[in-house]
């Protein structure tokens, strides 16, 4: 990896990293429309050739939904001990999202006035989780559980097939567990414009969540104001700001972790001191030939870097970048923590790498990348739902606030307005 000193970038680089990230989405944009636009006038005859393109599964029809013997024999197919990883996991994520739930109905006492709002949740919501070659059990659980806690009345799943038009077990039984409604055997791009539009299998939803290639995070983007959606979540990324106090193979690994992703991912490495990144670069090269996903790896690395400056200058950085996993290993990490304003998850300390909270501690692993931090939460119950206002005013509330309402009303040259206050005045 390239090591850089921080005095050599200005905000204008960091924001180019970052950048990078989205242009790999924007490339996409043309192509991923057309297809959106064959999905919404063809229906499942465009899903199917799509899935017979890309995926190169030949599907029918009935082929789209997945039934319950495929989820019974998916059952059949992962090992006991497997199962109850999964249900462990779906435990943990349900534990912290019934956590952070908002309430359903919270209302104070504002001069004389109870006013609040009450919380509902979306009635339809639709989840993407990534599949095909690989499988990713921890997306299913990740998207369905916090709108079961939610309440989502309507959870569908789309998954892209194998070739030979299967789900991966793995996938079904998280599913399952999870409390999806269906599952759809549909991937890329035809499976966002399946959801936003509808077809003839499809049932359409009002909010579509998961994460994807830059295709789905394309189609995602231009199907909003059609169906809502999370926030746009590309290639992955994570910065790790450490010292000499930490473990350079451990930070090593964090970044490998990263890279095998995919080869536009991005793994960043903020630190203190030039002899410790030459450290971690010695041994990510002993690492690296060792990883199953090697290539895959060394082209993700081409585009990460090591970033050397003083502990004030590595926090504007990670603050100007925005990153989706943010790790934080130095002596006082709660110093840095609080400096830090943007990012989509944090894991502080050398026992908190991010593949914990992939899996296992039950935070949301489906994150805001290409810089979104900055204006997107991580997945949560709130992403599944709305808020409505609730003001119960009575007589002596009215008459507290009366002549702000009336005049703001004739300011406005709303006339009637300023009557429906005078008329509950003289009562």
């Amino acid at each position: 990896m390239e090591i850089i000193d921080y005095s050599e970038l200005d905000v204008y680089d960091v924001r180019e990293i970052a950048r990078k990230q989205e242009e790999e989405v924007l490339d996409k944009i043309e192509p991923v429309s057309e297809i959106l636009e064959d999905v919404k006038d063809n229906g499942d005859l465009s899903v199917l050739r799509y899935t017979s393109r890309f995926d190169n599964a030949d599907l029918d029809q009935d082929d789209l939904l997945v039934d319950d013997y495929a989820v019974e024999r998916a059952y059949e197919l992962v090992p006991d001990k497997d199962i109850k990883t999964i249900r462990r996991a779906s435990e943990n994520i349900r534990r912290f999202h019934s956590y952070t739930k908002p309430d359903s109905l919270k209302l104070n006492d504002f001069n004389g006035m109870q006013l609040g709002v009450k919380t509902d949740p979306l009635e339809a919501v639709g989840a993407y989780v990534p599949g095909g070659k690989a499988a990713y059990p921890s997306s299913a659980l990740m998207t369905v559980v916090p709108a079961k806690v939610a309440g989502v009345e309507w959870i569908s799943v789309c998954t892209p097939p194998s070739q030979e038009g299967e789900i991966n077990p793995y996938t079904l039984v998280a599913c399952d567990i999870a409390g999806a409604d269906v599952v759809y055997r549909i991937g890329g791009v035809q499976a966002i414009g399946s959801l936003a539009f509808g077809t003839e299998t499809v049932v359409p939803v009002d909010k579509i969540v998961g994460p994807g290639n830059a295709y789905v995070t394309a189609a995602k983007m231009l199907v909003r104001g059609t169906t809502e959606i999370d926030f746009p979540a590309g290639p992955s990324e994570v910065l790790i700001i450490a010292d000499d106090s930490a473990n350079p193979k451990q930070i090593a690994i964090d970044l490998l972790a990263q890279a095998e992703h995919d080869p536009n991912s991005l793994a960043l490495l903020a630190t203190n001191s030039h002899e410790f990144g030459e450290k971690v670069n010695k041994e990510i090269g002993k690492m690296v030939g060792d990883r199953d996903r090697e290539e895959i790896i060394k082209k993700s690395l081409k585009k990460s870097m090591i970033v050397v400056g003083d502990l004030n200058d590595l926090t504007s950085f990670s603050n100007e970048l925005g990153p989706e996993h943010l790790e934080i290993v130095v002596e006082n990490p709660l110093k840095v923590l609080r400096e830090i304003k943007h990012a989509g998850a944090i894991f502080i300390g050398s026992y908190a790498p991010v593949a914990v909270g992939d899996y296992a501690t039950g935070c949301n692993h489906v994150l805001p990348t290409g810089g979104q931090a900055k204006v997107h939460s991580g997945l949560g119950t709130k992403d599944f739902m709305k808020t409505s206002s609730v003001q119960i005013v009575g007589r002596e509330g009215l008459n507290k606030v009366a002549d702000i309402a009336k005049r703001m009303a004739e300011i406005e040259g709303l006339e009637a307005h300023a009557y429906s206050i005078e008329t509950r005045l003289e009562d």
